[in-house]
């Protein structure tokens, strides 16, 4: 198979392909591999391969065109390098201090991709513990975008969209926790989704990731493959802390239906802390509000009811919060303390701050979360959906949101610091990417489903998605009118390849 025929299939294209034996399994994943050593020396998009047993499990891929129990059988896939571990595959989540972890089993998340037919081929580059809109880790180097090597492809899953921008797959594993499926589809134009929280597997071990903030989901080419991954991993999970129904239909069947009524819609081009957002932004948005007027629907500008700064302040706490549990755990594994050397200075920031943070404000900062769901909730009792810009901007250049050396120094005397000092600086730290992506975290923390669409290219003809969020379960909807956006002349994703050859 040639590489321009594969990297033309969505996964639900290839598997196609498959079931009719117009391709086997191990052609597809030999495509990958020759697509990946064609184009990773210079992404470096994928940090960790395991060729070997994925050519074996391809030649192993039973194909039986009436199972329907797995729709992506002999697909290639890729992980993301931190929650979706492969039992006895390393797992670092981009970490020096991972650097050696060996995961003991399949993450349940991973068991459900291969139970669908996906081989996995490896996993993608990620920021430390996922905790950056960028992806420069110093164990594994930056990723950059296939539409410009020189900008970043975003973060957390900036290695799994690049990977998928650059026709290594047709779709990789991500995860979200606070934009890092939209914020990196926005960045590469492709299809982002982030479910309902509780909707999607976690663990094992865990029943919550980043107390319900963060999910594990995918990057896709198409709407059809988000949507038919959706039917493959949506569960109710006994041990998981949050649940959410299961759909009632199917929603690759349910993809083109057509609205039952008039949809609703609010929008806003506004941050939501008050940073300036681009003309480019504003135009996606603004021409795609042109284009639902002209299909029939009820649009009317609307800000946010959510105080957007009070909202990322306790967002932050939790981020802390957690970081400087995980140091306890590690410290505790090692036997040692952690020395600032040895991670990020955002990682360890966020960790010297955590030690302050009483357990009165972290509950506290939860209970805010709480606050802002039920004023998205409201908002949504009147509006089916609400739409704002996916990033304020086109991607950053590589490096340009990684702290310089000078400002490494000061970050790290944050312990010599009082409290309100520290949050101030934790909020100052991060401001600069925040700017870039203001408007992704609130979904996160309500726990409502949103997507990123790839909908604008700007005039250096990079892309910008524009970001859609609907009440908790509505993911149908979502999918709906991407399907109908991926029908219109708005659509720049997979018809529109990048300019990386």
């Amino acid at each position: 198979m040639s590489l321009s025929a594969y990297s033309s299939y969505d996964a639900l294209g290839l598997a196609g392909l498959v079931k009719s034996r117009e391709v086997s399994p191990r052609e597809l994943v030999e495509a990958a591999f020759a697509r990946m050593d064609e184009v990773n020396p210079l992404l470096n998009a994928v940090v960790r391969t395991r060729r070997e047993a994925a050519l074996q499990e391809a030649e192993e891929m039973p194909v039986d065109p009436g199972d329907p129990t797995r729709p992506f059988a002999g697909v290639p896939f890729l992980l993301k390098d931190i929650s979706q571990a492969l039992g006895g595959e390393p797992l670092t989540s981009g970490a020096l201090l991972m650097k050696d972890n060996i995961a003991k089993r399949d993450s349940n998340y991973v068991a459900r991709i291969r139970r669908g037919g996906f081989i996995p081929l490896g996993h993608t580059n990620t920021p430390e513990f996922g905790l950056k809109n960028i992806t420069e880790p110093l164990l594994h180097g930056p990723a950059r975008n296939p539409w410009d090597p020189a900008r970043s492809p975003g973060g957390s899953s900036g290695g799994a969209a690049a990977a998928v921008a650059a026709g290594i797959v047709p779709a990789a594993g991500a995860s979200d926790g606070g934009g890092s499926i939209r914020i990196p589809a926005s960045f590469t134009g492709l299809f982002g989704l982030k479910p309902t929280r509780g909707r999607t597997p976690v663990g094992p071990g865990v029943g919550r990731q980043w107390q319900g903030a963060s999910i594990d989901f995918a990057l896709t080419r198409s709407v059809r493959d988000s949507a038919a991954m959706l039917d493959l991993l949506q569960v109710v999970q006994p041990e998981a802390a949050f649940q959410t129904p299961l759909y009632p239909g199917v929603y690759l069947d349910d993809l083109r239906k057509p609205a039952q009524r008039r949809l609703r819609i609010a929008f806003t081009t506004a941050s939501p802390v008050g940073t300036p957002v681009s003309a480019e932004a504003v135009k996606a948005l603004l021409k795609t509000v042109k284009w639902l007027e002209a299909e029939g629907c009820e649009v009317e500008e609307k800000l946010s009811p959510v105080n957007g700064v009070r909202l990322m302040d306790n967002y932050y706490t939790m981020n802390a919060g957690e970081v400087s549990a995980m140091f306890l755990s590690l410290e505790s594994a090692m036997g040692r303390p952690i020395a600032a050397t040895e991670v990020d200075i955002v990682t360890w920031v966020l960790a010297e701050a955590g030690k302050q943070v009483s357990a009165a404000e972290f509950v506290h900062s939860l209970h805010e979360w709480d606050v802002a769901a039920a004023q998205m909730a409201a908002l949504m009792d009147r509006f089916d959906l609400y739409i704002t810009p996916a990033n304020a901007d086109s991607a950053p250049k590589v490096g340009e949101l990684t702290q310089t050396a000078a400002e490494a120094a000061e970050l790290l005397q944050i312990s010599r610091l009082p409290k309100d000092a520290q949050r101030r600086m934790i909020y100052d730290m991060f401001e600069p990417s925040l700017t870039y992506t203001p408007f992704t975290q609130l979904a996160n923390l309500t726990g409502q489903p949103a997507m990123s669409v790839p909908l604008h290219l700007t005039p250096e003809g990079m892309p910008i998605g524009v970001q859609v969020m609907a009440a908790k379960g509505r993911e149908d909807l979502l999918l709906q009118l991407a399907a109908a956006l991926e029908q219109s002349p708005l659509w720049v994703g997979m018809t529109g390849n990048p300019g990386f050859a």
